[in-house]
């Protein structure tokens, strides 16, 4: 295990806040992740996926840098166009 996870880990035990706030961001991150990935093994611009949902580059750009607050149906409409899939799991 690497020092920053160590840390990260220790932190999480000892600081509550912390310890959401930061799992809260990871997964907002992951997701932009996903969907940036999605988009460039497609072969697809962030400009070209705009248009295909009638959206802006940037708001492609925010999605894929900082997904927060991601709405289900802005994300079924990238799936969509990426020839995807969305799946959910609540555990």
């Amino acid at each position: 295990m690497s020092d920053l996870k160590k840390y990260i880990n220790a932190r999480k035990k000892k600081d509550n806040e912390f310890a959401r706030g930061f799992d809260g961001g990871y997964e907002e991150f992951k997701i932009g992740l996903i969907l940036k990935s999605a988009r460039e093994q497609s072969g697809m611009t962030q400009e070209e996926l705009a248009k295909k949902i009638r959206t802006t580059k940037s708001a492609i750009s925010r999605i894929e840098n900082h997904a927060d607050d991601i709405k289900l149906s802005t994300l079924t409409k990238v799936a969509r166009a990426l020839g995807k899939k969305i799946s959910v799991k609540i555990m």
